[in-house]
């Protein structure tokens, strides 16, 4: 004999599964849990850490870099001699920015950056992205 009535074990998993694909959405819009507010100005990029070789930059692109402990960010060359780096992650509630074209855009809530300065463009974000202090060294991108 079946423990649940009929219909009764096809509600529970139909339950569980919205639960967990709840749990797995809101996981994926931030980092650190909370689900409030801006997120932290701290990439993971620590100085002295390289993020790129400056040929793998194309001028006007924004390029995502990094790091060997796990930073990441986005390097924006202007020129052959000027770089900037800016943070991966929306400002919003932490998701991953995606190029597009000469801005950066998040998937989740729809910010928009400008890729050469981490401006915000559009909200609901009210913070750039933080900057990272890059040089060029030997034809290599790396942090300061």
């Amino acid at each position: 004999m079946d423990a649940f009535p009929t219909g009764t074990r096809r509600r529970t998993l139909v339950a569980a599964t919205a639960a967990s694909a709840g749990a797995l959405a809101l996981t994926a819009c931030g980092r650190g849990g909370g689900g409030g507010g801006d997120t932290s100005d701290d990439p993971g990029v620590r100085p002295g850490e390289e993020l790129a070789a400056l040929a793998d930059v194309p001028v006007g692109e924004p390029t995502f870099a990094r790091t060997e402990s796990g930073g990441e960010a986005f390097l924006y060359r202007s020129d052959e001699t000027t770089v900037t780096a800016y943070g991966a992650a929306c400002t919003h509630r932490g998701c991953a920015v995606q190029p597009a074209g000469d801005e950066l855009r998040c998937p989740c809530h729809g910010s928009v950056f400008e890729a050469a300065t981490g401006e915000v463009v559009s909200g609901p974000a009210t913070r750039a992205l933080p900057a990272v202090r890059v040089k060029i060294e030997n034809d290599r991108i790396v942090a300061e």
